[in-house]
């Protein structure tokens, strides 16, 4: 019969511990690709939207559509 409880006198068994290093190294690692794969999408969807912008500006006619940058 199994118990949960150890029996009066018997040492109560110990689970084993699972490695943590491996755990916390491909956690971190999963991190650090989300991060990177933020990162990239974010890039990308500013990119697109520039090149959304100069294309409607272009397709509606105009000819000077060259973003000027504010003077510092």
């Amino acid at each position: 019969m199994s118990t949960s409880q150890p029996e009066p006198g018997e040492k109560p068994k110990s689970r084993p511990k699972p490695p943590s290093g491996d755990n916390r190294r491909g956690a971190i690692a999963g991190l650090i690709i989300a991060i990177m794969i933020l990162g990239i999408g974010w890039w990308l969807a500013r990119d697109l939207t520039a090149a959304s912008k100069m294309q409607d500006c272009l397709m509606s006619g105009r000819s000077n559509c060259n973003v000027i940058e504010p003077a510092r």
